[in-house]
């Protein structure tokens, strides 16, 4: 697994929310080395106009994390057994901590999340890593934590939603 097509058939996530674009190193229940390409024309920058301030093409954080939280969920699922009970089954962020930003990433950059696989209890697990541009770390998480629940179909109105129209 390690072209992008690989990473499209493991993940759930599709354009524009889709942000790993190629395995580079994966062993198993243990690291993966990913690689996500900035660019000027993600949908971040739609509303930068002529004139901008450099500083404000910084890669969003919340999508850096994002992107990590994806390469650790590659990570995991490549590392089980498949289960008949997966497509029932949804993939959870539940938090980080000592998530640390040292640096941004710019249009033309390429980020390289490593992440290693802690631990894994039951159907939660555990990452940590770093995110790289070229020789700059620019992010690095202590503990990154992710679950795996039942898919709970909607069974009926929301409660307290009678009569609103949504207006």
């Amino acid at each position: 697994m390690h072209e992008h097509v690989d990473v499209r058939a493991v993940l759930p996530q599709r354009y524009p929310l889709l942000l790993v674009d190629r395995v580079l190193e994966l062993v198993p229940y243990n690291r993966i080395r990913t690689i996500k390409a900035v660019s000027g024309t993600d949908p971040c920058y739609t509303d930068l106009t002529d004139g901008t301030e450099p500083w404000r093409y910084a890669y969003p954080y919340s999508l850096l994390i994002e992107s990590f939280g994806q390469s650790a969920a590659l990570l995991w699922l490549n590392g089980r057994v498949p289960d008949p009970d997966d497509a029932d089954q949804v993939l959870m962020f539940i938090g980080a901590s000592d998530y640390r930003f040292e640096g941004v990433a710019l249009p033309g950059d390429v980020l390289r999340h490593e992440v290693q696989l802690d631990t894994v209890i039951a159907d939660t697990a555990f990452a940590s890593g770093e995110t790289w541009v070229g020789d700059r770390r620019i992010a690095s998480v202590s503990s990154l934590v992710a679950t795996r629940r039942p898919v709970s179909p909607r069974t009926g109105p929301v409660p307290g939603a009678q009569g609103q129209t949504g207006q």
